[in-house]
């Protein structure tokens, strides 16, 4: 190195640590250095440990967790030992490799860590692995780190292991690391920071309010800007406004963000010619890792965008939070590198309270498909097997496994299958392993490397304002250069991105990359990877049942709305629908001839409230898609019984034709269970709770055939409930409880037990004449109640005790019934008179 770059680098704050980091790691496998945004951890650290005595000719692999900022560190080092990337320090990502045979420290993004370590379990020649920001928590990097401290127990015990980080609980990754894993922690650099609180008006976009901002920062002082937005999206949007507006002379504003042209991040990151100041508008990419030459000012929009998913729908989403306490420290120290900085935020002082501690880390928020695909690779079921930080929530890793089952790629007990091994080869989401293996299986791998590789990058169409024709064909033809629908524009970085990992993917599979516009089912081949958001077409236009049972929409009337059946490869989990932003056509042909194990043919046989009856029906679904529907010629009686009770129950047993007979049993037979009580236990329960829930036992061999609640007027009730009780207990019952009490007249009077504490009779006065005593029933216990009518069949008098009638009442009874019917037998003794049902005795 240049002496200018040794004095540079000596005065960093990381630099007083290194020899204590180098006596770590000599005497121990793994440590954590805790060091803030600026101290020169990303660079000097790495590259004074290539000279560690223990690490020999090993190389050296250094995670970063964006790929941005892999390239960025990389050319770093390798410009302060005075070479180009590519010889000592190299760097891999996904689409671009930087290596050479004398590369020994290698700037790797996150997944290629696990690739690496899928097909090398050993890490063969590699001495150390760096797991930089750290604090950012990202899947891949806790997913790395456990696979790295499994080979380290158990297949490669030199392997040494540092984590380093900004703000991060360094003592639990020590703890994770191992007992006895040194910390080493410097308190950095940062000059004071006057921080201003610009609250947003409320009317006025977020591009109005940061515009505003940017132009007021730029009176107030000297130096660069940073400003924090949450996506591409809004960088563009105060991009053009500062564009429309008049900037001080001398100002070059400049966009950064992962998916930008290389020469345009280096744009960003480059200090500002002499006499000129820089505007970076930035996402949460600039928190860490990249260093931005020149910077004193930083503008904090406030808000982050993160991937989210939602175990219910199974749909993931990107959604803009507040940013967390953490992070927008992280935001502010970037002001105070150099020296006096300042920092405005868009919020109000007293709302900084009410922000999250820290963002959550990514394994509890994320679509855990890929992350259990990578552990069964690994020859694991159970991710407790691993050391973790934080366990993935069950909910999401069961949805993971479910997905990957239905998709292949594991089998019923979670192991991988030959399939699944093929899919966790390509590095891409299974969905899309999967996809791009079975259109080759179908003759269509070109195609499907294509659309996997469009579905892997951001979208290729721009509209106005966000819209956009959902149509992924579009996409597929604007990778081969034709040219957008209307009002739309294409992203030509995100265009040659797929167009790359479209060519990487068709070599690895063996196939000619297609010439020309695509020509196959580009529908048929999404389906092959989302078969759970198949929709069919429902109700208006642009509207659709989604085969995992959620409804979706299309939000501006586009051909793609009147597709009978569509794939939708990107949608929403709204709170009602999801709104569908990516989708292709499906023929129904197709869903016949090739998506056939998907379809299931049912007998339908149900209660259908509506009809008031039994529907029994033939049906082909794609899971809740109805495709086809007929009438089931010959249904299985027991089910359309068995559905018929399902209305029955809805409706209640009041819908039942009870005759007096019915009922009257019922009654009689509950007036014996709560009069005899232990002395029967056997005896069945006849009240509604009971016959309700046991309709299956005693209704159901009465109604065969019947399929309507109207019809249920023909079943013989009191033979259904008599059959209830066996032939010593119906004997029981007219013993206990006759239906009817034959009274001194020759008159058969029916017992009335609605209520079973009192049963009663309702009988002519004159009837009983003669009748000393109180009649009783249930083996004499129970007296029965008498309800003494006149000859209109009017009470004059309700008794349980008959002989104290006769003697206490009666007299006075007799006087106004004899004035009022003066024909009719009233005699003075009633116990010598003669009972009648007549007007006087024969």
């Amino acid at each position: 190195m240049k002496p200018s770059t040794i004095a540079a680098l000596s005065s960093l704050p990381i630099t007083p640590q290194l020899p204590a980091l180098l006596a770590a790691l000599t005497h121990a496998r793994s440590a954590v250095l805790q060091a803030p945004p600026g101290a020169g951890k990303s660079t000097v650290v790495p590259l004074a440990l290539l000279d560690a005595p223990w690490l020999g000719d090993l190389g050296v692999v250094m995670l970063e967790p964006r790929r941005l900022a892999t390239r960025a560190v990389a050319t770093r080092m390798a410009a302060l030992r005075g070479e180009p990337v590519g010889q000592t320090i190299g760097y891999r990502s996904r689409l671009e490799t930087r290596v050479s045979r004398e590369t020994r420290l290698t700037v790797v993004t996150e997944g290629v860590l696990t690739r690496m370590l899928q097909s090398d379990a050993a890490l063969e020649g590699i001495g150390l692995v760096i797991f930089d920001e750290f604090h950012e928590r990202s899947l891949n990097a806790d997913l790395g780190l456990a696979l790295c401290l499994d080979v380290q127990a158990h297949l490669r015990d030199d392997l040494r292991l540092l984590v380093m980080s900004a703000t991060l609980d360094a003592a639990a990754v020590a703890q994770l690391l191992g007992d006895g894993t040194p910390v080493i922690s410097t308190a950095g650099r940062q000059y004071p920071i006057a921080t201003q609180h610009l609250p947003r008006a409320e009317l006025k976009s977020l591009a109005q309010d940061v515009g505003r901002a940017i132009r007021r920062a730029l009176d107030e002082g000297d130096g660069d800007l940073l400003v924090f937005l949450p996506g591409a999206p809004e960088i563009r949007r105060v991009a053009r406004q500062l564009g429309d507006a008049a900037l001080p002379p001398g100002v070059d504003v400049h966009p950064l963000f992962g998916d930008l042209p290389a020469g345009a991040q280096d744009a960003a990151l480059a200090p500002a010619p002499a006499g000129r100041r820089k505007v970076v508008l930035a996402t949460a990419i600039a928190e860490t890792s990249l260093t931005i030459e020149g910077v004193q000012v930083v503008i904090d929009a406030g808000f982050s965008r993160r991937a989210r998913f939602d175990p219910v729908t199974g749909m993931s989403g990107l959604v803009t939070l507040r940013v967390s306490q953490a992070a927008a420290d992280q935001r502010r120290g970037r002001a105070g590198r150099l020296g006096p900085g300042r920092c405005y935020r868009l919020w109000p002082e007293e709302a900084t309270r009410t922000l999250e501690a820290a963002t959550p880390p990514e394994i509890l928020e994320a679509d855990l498909a890929p992350f259990a695909l990578d552990l069964a690779s690994w020859g694991i079921t159970n991710p407790g097997r691993l050391r973790l930080l934080d366990a993935p929530p069950a909910a999401a890793l069961a949805q993971a496994h479910d997905l990957l089952t239905r998709l292949g790629a594991l089998d019923h007990e979670g192991v991988i299958t030959p399939h699944g091994q093929r899919m966790a080869a390509f590095g891409a989401h299974p969905r899309l392993a999967h996809l791009i293996l079975e259109s080759a299986r179908l003759g269509a791998g070109a195609l499907g490397c294509e659309i996997a590789a469009v579905l892997s990058e951001r979208d290729l169409l721009r509209g106005p304002g966000g819209a956009r024709d959902a149509d992924l064909r579009w996409r597929l033809e604007a990778l081969h250069g034709a040219a957008p629908p209307v009002d739309a524009s294409v992203d030509v970085g995100a265009r040659t991105r797929a167009a790359r990992l479209a060519r990487q993917w068709q070599h690895h599979l063996g196939v000619e990359h297609l010439r020309g516009p695509p020509t196959g089912d580009a529908g048929l081949l999404l389906a092959l990877a989302y078969p759970d958001r198949i929709g069919a077409r429902r109700g208006g236009t642009g509207r659709f049942v989604l085969a995992g049972g959620r409804g979706a929409f299309l939000a501006d009337l586009q051909p793609l709305s009147q597709a009978e059946f569509i794939v939708a490869a990107e949608l929403d989990a709204g709170e009602r629908e999801a709104r569908i932003f990516l989708a292709a056509p499906l023929e129904r042909a197709a869903i016949d001839r090739h998506l056939g194990a998907l379809v299931e043919t049912l007998e339908v046989i149900r209660w259908d409230g509506r009809e008031g009856g039994v529907i029994a029906r033939r049906a082909r679904r794609l899971g809740a898609i109805l495709l086809e529907e007929s009438r089931l010629p010959t249904p299985d009686p027991a089910q359309l019984t068995a559905a018929l009770l399902v209305g029955l129950r809805d409706a209640g047993l009041g819908v039942l034709a009870w005759s007096r007979a019915a009922t009257s049993l019922r009654e009689r037979a509950e007036f014996v269970r709560q009069h005899l009580g232990p002395q029967e236990p056997d005896w069945p329960a006849f009240d509604d709770a009971t016959l309700t829930a046991t309709l299956e036992d005693w209704l159901a061999p009465w109604i065969e055939g019947v399929t309507r609640l109207e019809q249920l007027g023909r079943v013989d009730l009191h033979g259904a409930l008599s059959a209830r009780l066996d032939h010593a207990q119906r004997r029981r019952l007219e013993s206990l409880a006759p239906a009817q009490l034959t009274v001194p007249s020759g008159s058969q009077i029916a017992i009335d037990y609605a209520d079973p504490g009192a049963p009663s009779v309702a009988v002519r006065l004159q009837e009983v004449f003669g009748l000393a005593e109180t009649p009783r029933i249930a083996a004499g216990r129970v007296p029965i109640t008498l309800k003494l009518l006149s000859p209109a069949q009017r009470p004059v008098q309700v008794t349980r005790d008959l002989a104290s009638f006769w003697q206490r009442g009666y007299a006075e009874v007799r006087k106004e019934l004899k004035g009022r019917y003066p024909k009719h037998y009233w005699p003075e003794d009633p116990y010598a008179a003669e009972p009648t049902h007549r007007v006087r005795p024969r």
